[in-house]
């Protein structure tokens, strides 16, 4: 109730400003799977180290449509910080500031649908960069992988319980990992995954 609450305040109060499309009903066919890393320093600022994006357009996942940030990080975060922690493929040099990170991604996303793997958390992470910068959070409607998954093996397999890992799913709907370790490996994977279900899903209705 309270975010429904929030998201309208925001729609009438960005209506007229440079980002008010985003508040705008989608009427597109097309979906973006986001994901987000940081490190334990980055999640003591709230922030993200890492953004990335990736398109999905009818049953293909646009992998040469995709974004993938690196955000340079406070002083005293070093590249030993981020191999401890197992994010690779980080250059802290090379990376730009979360404002203009945010604001590529803005731009990138637009208001399409998201996808993610335990999206909730991945949106928290988005959200608290994206109000003290922006004035908002992200109104784009939303589809969590990790349930939809889960509820696929209650189905198969009634007996299973727990919350599903992200590399034990991929295993068990056969598909690749992408670059694990980077958060554009993390969404192509989430992006495979939410088409092979709606695959499964579309074929048991079939059937049945």
């Amino acid at each position: 109730m309270f975010k429904a609450l929030r998201r309208a305040a925001d729609r009438r109060r960005y209506a007229d400003s440079r980002y008010g499309w985003l508040f705008q009903p989608y009427t597109g066919d097309e979906m973006v799977a986001v994901a987000c890393r940081a490190t334990e320093p980055a999640e003591r600022h709230g922030e993200p180290m890492a953004i990335a994006a990736v398109r999905l357009s009818g049953d293909r996942v646009l992998t040469s449509e995709s974004l993938d940030l690196h955000v340079r990080q406070p002083a005293g975060f070093t590249q030993e910080t981020v191999r401890r922690h197992g994010l690779r493929g980080i250059d802290l040099d090379d990376g730009e500031s979360l404002d203009k990170a945010l604001e590529r991604f803005l731009d990138f996303v637009g208001n399409r649908p998201l996808v993610g793997w335990n999206l909730e958390g991945e949106l928290a992470l988005l959200n608290r960069g994206l109000r003290p910068r922006f004035g908002f959070d992200l109104p784009n409607a939303a589809i969590d992988v990790a349930p939809l998954y889960q509820r696929r093996q209650r189905y198969r397999h009634p007996q299973l319980e727990g919350r599903p890992r992200f590399e034990e799913a991929a295993e068990r709907l056969e598909v690749p990992m992408m670059g694990r370790h980077s958060a554009l490996g993390d969404a192509v994977t989430t992006a495979l995954m939410y088409l092979r279900l709606m695959r499964d899903d579309t074929a048991r209705r079939r059937s049945s």
